[in-house]
């Protein structure tokens, strides 16, 4: 006697605990929506319909307070961690207390980790891949450097496949405060060109692709660049941006004068010089960006 296949609709669906259910988490919902049964954590109630509407099963639970994790631990088969860590520190007891109650709970068979490429520190302008050593400049990237460390550890000890995702500026017209537009109405300066640094970014929604990619593709304990093909410095982003929008370009200023007018946050990311390559992207994700540059997200 042959046994029937169940139908598509009565296979089970795996489970995916989103952590951080930011823009970036909810364009994974729509994704998945259907496809996954979807769980989000939340820290605050006020969202739960929000995250319903997404399709998302709303849990309220706190990294920041590691006993309100069991259940969320126990019930997913993967788990997308785009949480990021606390504002203070060099280390990421977030990521500690997620990992520790996945670890006592068990049955998790993928972790995706939205990291930063912050972790590379200034390289000078350098192209590279992902084989280059980290050199945190800032106690920021230092956390993230720090929970990169504990999932890796925790990947091949359970032997749980982990992928990490280094990220960099991520953009979008209907992300808050995603599009340069904001900042080209503020008048918000940048550097001369002779000071000027190479930045890295990614559209929002492929983001979410990569992210659904490593999902279902991302190779164990694997490194991956989520960046688009756009090899620009950061003064000519913002004049693409001007010219797109019909806004006027942003002055121009050098280091010494972004020193005196700028936040330290601001000027920070302006003494980070770096060309991100992406093949892994594309050749282990098998991820085809919708806007492989600037110009076409921007424009789009």
């Amino acid at each position: 006697m042959t046994l029937a296949c169940p139908s598509p609709a009565r296979r089970k669906r795996p489970v995916l605990l989103i952590v951080g259910c930011g823009d970036v988490g909810l364009r994974v919902a729509r994704l998945l929506r259907g496809r996954w049964r979807l769980l989000g954590i939340t820290t605050s109630t006020e969202r739960k319909a929000e995250l319903r509407a997404a399709g998302i099963v709303p849990l309220v639970a706190d990294l920041d307070a590691p006993a309100t994790l069991q259940r969320a631990a126990g019930l997913a088969d993967a788990v997308l961690h785009l949480a990021p860590p606390p504002l203070q520190g060099r280390s990421d007891p977030r990521t500690a207390s997620l990992l520790a109650a996945l670890a006592r709970r068990g049955g998790v068979r993928r972790i995706v980790y939205g990291s930063t490429t912050g972790v590379y520190g200034d390289c000078g302008g350098a192209r590279f891949d992902e084989t280059r050593a980290v050199a945190p400049a800032t106690d920021r990237a230092r956390r993230r450097v720090d929970a990169e460390q504990r999932l890796r550890v925790f990947g091949r000890r359970t032997g749980t496949p982990v992928t990490i995702l280094r990220i960099p500026g991520i953009y979008a017209s209907d992300r808050p405060g995603g599009h340069p537009r904001e900042r080209l109405a503020r008048g918000t300066p940048v550097l001369a060109a002779d000071d000027d640094v190479y930045t890295n970014h990614i559209h929002a929604d492929d983001l979410a692709r990569a992210c659904v990619a490593a999902l279902h593709r991302g190779l164990p304990q694997r490194i991956v660049h989520a960046s688009d093909d756009t090899e620009l410095k950061m003064g000519d982003y913002f004049d693409l941006a001007a010219g797109l929008c019909g806004l006027p370009r942003p002055p121009r200023i050098t280091r010494a004068q972004a020193r005196e007018q700028l936040a330290p946050m601001a000027l920070s990311f302006m003494s980070e010089s770096r060309r991100l390559a992406n093949m892994r992207l594309k050749r282990e994700l098998r991820l085809v960006l919708q806007y492989p540059t600037v110009h076409t997200g921007l424009s789009a």
